[in-house]
């Protein structure tokens, strides 16, 4: 029988040192009473399922998540019925005791739902956007910045995320055609996460124009394959190379 020492050359018998990896050194971003980020304990966030415009069902459906362990909810926030029920659904919370952060998650009328509903925009203590899904050519930036300036004036977070259902297809196609062009071009996947990384960044630099100093900004997937992990990996470090 052939010695397992032989089999594995490298093993030793010394202990191999264990323990969680140093983090990174990143600015902390408050939201409500939970700090993300800056040396804080990571935070566990869900989402509910529920029509947001049922206060009572989406009330009771976050008091459930925050007791079963999530110290931040996300709430889909897509039209005037939504908005308008989220400051109801805010005082049915505390009124079960539940102070947990609400995060409205908004898609493409999101400026205007903020607008249109200020009550909505004071009860919420996070704006989650995608560059994608907050407006076209033109319009972009301006309906960008309507978010932002709407989280100045309330004192609220916003998250700034890129993943691949709502990356910014202008910007993609415009990197996709100039990689056509190169001399030796890069393959599909290496150019989609260069977009995702500065779709992000570019979105973090229009927010910092607006003056605002309370941005937080993210990546994320909602695909689990090992392939994508490991872009996603591929992705943060990128973007953390250049923000560092």
């Amino acid at each position: 029988m052939t010695p397992i020492a032989s089999l594995f050359p490298n093993l030793t018998s010394e202990p191999l040192a264990s323990g969680p990896k140093e983090r990174r050194t990143s600015v902390g971003v408050r939201v409500g009473s939970v700090m993300v980020g800056g040396g804080a304990p990571i935070a566990v966030q869900s989402m509910t399922n529920t029509d947001t415009a049922d206060i009572e069902k989406t009330a009771e459906q976050v008091a459930a998540l925050a007791t079963a362990g999530s110290e931040l909810v996300r709430i889909t926030v897509d039209r005037d019925e939504a908005a308008a029920a989220v400051p109801h659904i805010k005082e049915r919370l505390l009124q079960l005791g539940c102070d947990v952060p609400l995060i409205g998650d908004f898609h493409y009328i999101g400026h205007k739902l903020l607008a249109d509903h200020p009550a909505c925009a004071e009860a919420l203590d996070k704006y989650r956007i995608n560059p994608g899904n907050v407006g076209f050519k033109d319009k972009k930036d301006k309906q960008f910045s309507t978010i932002v300036e709407m989280a100045i004036k309330y004192g609220k977070a916003v998250r700034i995320g890129a993943n691949w259902g709502s990356l910014d297809q202008e910007l993609l196609t415009a990197m996709m055609d100039e990689n056509a062009k190169s001399n030796v071009p890069l393959d599909t996947g290496a150019v989609t996460r260069e977009a995702m990384v500065q779709s992000a960044l570019m979105s973090a630099a229009r927010a910092a124009e607006a003056r605002s100093s309370i941005v937080s900004r993210s990546l994320d997937w909602a695909e689990t394959t090992a392939t994508v992990a490991q872009d996603a990996r591929g992705c943060y470090k990128t973007i953390l190379q250049i923000v560092s």
